[in-house]
């Protein structure tokens, strides 16, 4: 039986807006979609996610998903939502991002198996370079009326705002280009429909309606957009003190990646289990009645963000997020943060009061009494560190330490770091430079 891509999306909560006739056509026929991806970055972060979950359940559904890089748009900038322009892109950088966007997404869909509906990755930079003014005009511009292109929301916001900045004509053609988009693809890959948030709403449609005008009623599109993704604190989702949360390791560790999803409300973590996992209906409601029960284990917010990491980066990058989540707990061993790559350590320790010495210091051995006072100041004195080693209170990477001991370069961890650790929950981070 095919499964129905839109009653998944329905009761995971990703539908916002899905144009008349659409569940109908995904029901008679594979048909091919495509969601726009802006290119301005190396890296998605997990503000993209809906949508490319959308493509996920798509291909999953027996359909064919496109990916679109906009090279052309991102030389352009989108309105939507936005109350400025946006830096705009040369050729080379855009081509950069596009590869490394498309490592990502191949981690979620499948574009090499030969199957009908194998994904494609396109870039309507292609499309769009030769296309000159006249041309642009003259076969795209006169199909769509100023009329029509004024009255979309995104277009009336900036228009109104009190920024002051007003709107270039070049972002108002904004919806005209993503409009020959759809227009391109449904000539030329037989692409039906357009997928995006609800802030595309205006967008998409516009694509749809070049469509019918440019190749008469018969030529049938459709649309649907989902929600965009809030949080209950009102706050944005997936931006944090330092930023967006990345895909790129390089960017935001899988550590940190895991630890945002762990940290979720409990009402968040309801929402996202649906539309960030593949998780089947009836797992989820289960999590979510268990959860209730017995709110304090956290089981809802921990199957979120393993399932998340690990489809984002690896089992293996899972295994590590978990192992470093219990560092700080006291059940880490020395072992675990020797593994440890130099960004997920300094995550992990983020905040921790710092001490630099001279990395000669350790090449003969120092005295540790000397390190913890003298050289670091971690005590106050040499007698409160004598004090506080004879009560085993002090531990070096997590292991104990004795009065006589003497430290040198073979403890670094990441060739760098010593981790001391006072009692049970006082770490402090000396560095060797």
């Amino acid at each position: 039986m095919k499964v129905d891509f839109v009653a998944e999306l329905r009761w995971r909560g990703m539908i916002h807006d899905v144009s008349p006739g659409t569940g109908e056509q995904l029901q008679k026929e594979m048909t091919t979609a495509y969601v726009g991806i802006d290119p301005t970055a190396d890296s998605l972060h997990i503000g993209h996610l809906v949508s490319i979950m959308m493509l996920k359940h798509f291909q999953l559904a027996g359909h064919k998903p496109i990916a679109l890089v906009g090279g052309a748009t991102g030389m352009i900038g989108d309105p939507s939502g936005k109350s400025q322009e946006r830096n705009l892109l040369d050729e080379a950088a855009l081509r950069h991002n596009q590869e490394c966007l498309k490592n990502q997404l191949a981690r979620f869909l499948d574009f090499d198996s030969g199957q009908p509906n194998q994904a494609e990755m396109v870039n309507n930079y292609d499309w769009m370079k030769e296309m000159s003014f006249l041309a642009f005009i003259r076969d795209i511009g006169k199909h769509i009326t100023v009329n029509y292109m004024m009255s979309k929301d995104s277009v009336k916001k900036r228009l109104s705002s009190d920024s002051g900045t007003g709107m270039s004509f070049t972002e108002f053609t904004y919806q005209l280009v993503q409009g020959y988009d759809f227009l391109h693809l449904f000539q030329h890959k037989n692409c039906r429909l357009q997928m995006g948030g609800s802030d595309q709403w205006g967008n998409i449609t516009t694509g749809t309606e070049l469509i019918r005008r440019k190749l008469g009623h018969e030529a049938e599109a459709f649309a649907i957009t989902c929600p965009l993704i809030t949080k209950a604190d009102g706050g944005k989702f997936g931006k944090t003190e330092t930023g967006n949360i990345w895909l790129d390791p390089k960017k935001t560790s899988a550590y940190a990646f895991y630890q945002f999803w762990l940290n979720c409300s409990d009402e968040d973590a309801a929402k996202y289990i649906k539309i960030f996992t593949l998780l089947d209906q009836e797992t989820i409601e289960n999590l979510i009645e268990t959860h209730r029960s017995q709110p304090h284990l956290r089981n809802l917010q921990r199957t979120l963000a393993a399932e998340v990491t690990q489809m984002v980066h690896s089992a293996d990058a899972l295994r590590m997020a978990e192992d470093a989540s219990q560092i700080l707990f006291g059940k880490a061993t020395t072992e675990m943060l020797h593994d440890l790559d130099e960004q997920t350590f300094l995550d992990i320790f983020e905040g921790v009061p710092r001490f630099s010495i001279s990395r000669s210091l350790l090449h003969e051995e120092v005295d540790l009494v000397e390190l913890l006072s003298t050289h670091t100041q971690i005590f106050s004195s040499k007698g409160e560190t004598r004090r506080s080693l004879k009560e085993n209170a002090v531990s070096v990477n997590k292991q104990k330490v004795a009065e006589n001991d003497r430290v040198g370069t073979d403890i670094l961890l990441n060739e760098k770091y010593i981790l001391i650790q006072k009692g049970k929950k006082n770490y402090y981070l000396i560095i060797a430079e």
